[in-house]
């Protein structure tokens, strides 16, 4: 039995494929046709789908649109309408009639189902609970908005999900991060800029005006000031433009993107990662008190917050937390597709999600074809492994294209920037010159499974690790030896790359650790302002617009020709 889970509200459209309960293939659109998010976020475009992501599903498991017998869509327009909400306040009729659009979309492409309409919270659940290793778990859901609520709360045991509780609009974690982002003079979608920037401050100076705006309830929920926040007129996109009322508050005019960076814009995203770190730790004692339950499962878009998860772990009343690499709205095609499985056919057969490497792979001669199209000097490479490792270690930064693509919003070590983390100028450098960005934003560690307990305090083993979605302590006596990856607060996002789940970034990882004693090396996305890449011509066009020195794809060395035989040998 096939199960095509999509998403297409809003942002992030993303598609995946599931085959007797186990994940074939899933992969944003944003990856096919190299817009950010997929798609332009609108009341009125639904109905957009992610074509190219459900292509790649689709040919990944060899069948048709025909051949698919179950569709499930991330979203619920009767759930809409039962909240007498319309997003984005000026869709009205728009709004439902692309919804109404869908099945004939569906059908003109082949299909022989009528979508399914999955709530986009319930999705939110079911893509983490699904594919957890947990057989029961409480469920923590936090974003922006679904239908009608900005968190859900509940219970997964078997195949079954159980609501606990909600929070309804217009309070909204996910909307308070976007609000500041704007205010901090960032785009709405840079909310990780905002985290970034909260090491660099303290939360003391406006501590209280986060206590006003978003006030702790002693239910364990949160309530909102709209008159502040104005979310309630604003519904999802654009942020409200009037930031008037937050200003007169906290005493700091927005800032101009244009502008520096001040002492005040540090203190206010740290107030802000502080305050949300109070909010979603009251959500967890809540959630605990009404389950019972050992474990804990995150989605949603604020489950990116690698800050507020390692807190949930460490802090919270949880023994155990899965986070699902796909937090954010993409990862609700997982959960539309599951929860038909599991939910809606009463299917028990559970299969955890062990890696994030769903997305498409090229093999070597279609690698080395277009290598010869695009006229780019190269050379085949006997060990893959040792000559990207002798490459950083001699201080080049090297992109690696391999393997299948990763799922969710971090570059795993198939689409990666590597670099070593010895040299203490290599992070300046890939900001200003290579990624274009701010001087605060950190990079990532990937350690060896086997060394990361020698240089990070990975408090509580987590798979969310293992996804750059927890934050952990680098170990002062080693801080030193790898300057580049650790945080002005002395933490690290890191990644824990095992064997199993990604032999050939172990064995990069393995040979730079067998030369440099180092079994670390600085991980950040493949991407110049752009969508992770994608396919072999993605990769060449981003090596050649930046200043990356060397490019590993399958089996080549790109910057390299092949050594020509000597006369007469």
């Amino acid at each position: 039995m096939y199960i095509l889970g999509i998403n297409a509200v809003f942002h992030e459209s993303a598609a995946c494929l599931i085959e007797d309960g186990r994940l074939i293939a899933a992969a944003e659109e944003e990856r096919f046709n190299r817009r950010k998010h997929g798609k332009r976020a609108l009341g009125h475009n639904v109905d957009e789908l992610p074509w190219q992501a459900i292509g790649y599903c689709l040919a990944e498991a060899g069948i048709s649109p025909a051949q698919v017998d179950a569709v499930g869509y991330s979203a619920s327009p009767a759930a809409y309408r039962a909240a007498d909400d319309e997003p984005m306040g000026g869709a009205g009729d728009d709004f439902f009639a692309a919804f109404d659009r869908i099945p004939r979309r569906l059908a003109e492409r082949g299909f022989r189902c009528a979508p399914t309409w999955i709530e986009h919270h319930v999705a939110h659940a079911a893509s983490a609970f699904f594919v957890s290793p947990f057989d029961e778990a409480a469920i923590l859901v936090v974003d922006g908005r679904g239908e009608g609520d900005s968190a859900w709360l509940g219970h997964g045991r078997g195949r079954h999900l159980r609501p606990v509780d909600a929070v309804p609009l217009p309070a909204s974690i996910g909307f308070l991060w976007e609000l500041f982002a704007v205010f901090l003079g960032f785009g709405i979608y840079e909310a990780a800029k905002v985290m970034g920037l909260a090491a660099y401050g303290h939360p003391a100076r406006f501590a209280a005006a986060l206590e006003r705006i978003a006030p702790p309830l002693p239910d364990g929920t949160f309530a909102i000031d709209d008159a502040i926040t104005r979310f309630r007129s604003m519904r999802y996109y654009p942020p409200g433009a009037d930031l008037t009322a937050l200003s007169a508050l906290v005493g700091v005019p927005p800032r101009d993107p244009d502008d520096s960076i001040g002492v005040a814009h540090r203190g206010l995203a740290a107030a802000l990662q502080h305050h949300t770190d109070t909010l979603l730790g009251g959500l967890a004692r809540r959630l605990h008190a009404a389950t019972g339950a050992r474990a804990l499962c995150v989605a949603g878009g604020v489950g990116l917050n690698c800050v507020s998860n390692r807190k949930l772990l460490v802090d919270g009343p949880f023994d155990r937390l899965f986070v699902q690499p796909a937090a954010h709205d993409a990862g609700t095609a997982l959960g539309a597709a599951y929860h038909i499985w599991h939910t809606a056919l009463g299917r028990t057969e559970r299969h955890p999600m062990t890696h994030a490497y769903l997305g498409p792979a090229y093999d070597d001669a279609e690698i080395e074809q277009r290598l010869k199209a695009r006229g780019v000097p190269y050379r085949r490479s006997d060990d893959i492994a040792a000559d990207v490792a002798r490459l950083i270690a001699g201080g080049a930064v090297v992109g690696v294209f391999q393997g299948r693509m990763e799922l969710g919003p971090r570059a795993l070590g198939n689409r990666s920037l590597l670099a070593d983390p010895r040299d203490p100028g290599v992070r300046d450098m890939l900001n200003r010159k290579v990624k274009h960005r701010e001087y605060f934003r950190p990079f990532a560690p990937s350690v060896l499974e086997e060394e990361a307990g020698r240089w990070f305090a990975i408090e509580r083993p987590t798979s969310a690790t293992e996804y750059m979605l927890t934050t952990w302590p680098v170990r002062p006596e080693v801080r030193d030896r790898i300057p580049a990856v650790v945080h002005i607060d002395g933490s690290a996002r890191v990644q824990v790359v095992r064997r199993a789940a990604n032999p050939r970034f172990h064995a990069i990882l393995t040979a730079f650790h067998r030369l440099t004693g180092v079994p670390v090396l600085l991980n950040t996305s493949f991407n110049d302002s752009e969508p992770i890449v994608c396919s072999p011509d993605d990769a060449l066009n981003t090596f050649g617009k930046t200043r990356i020195d060397r490019l590993a794809m399958g089996g080549f060395i790109v910057g390299e020709a092949q050594a020509t035989p000597a006369a007469g040998a």
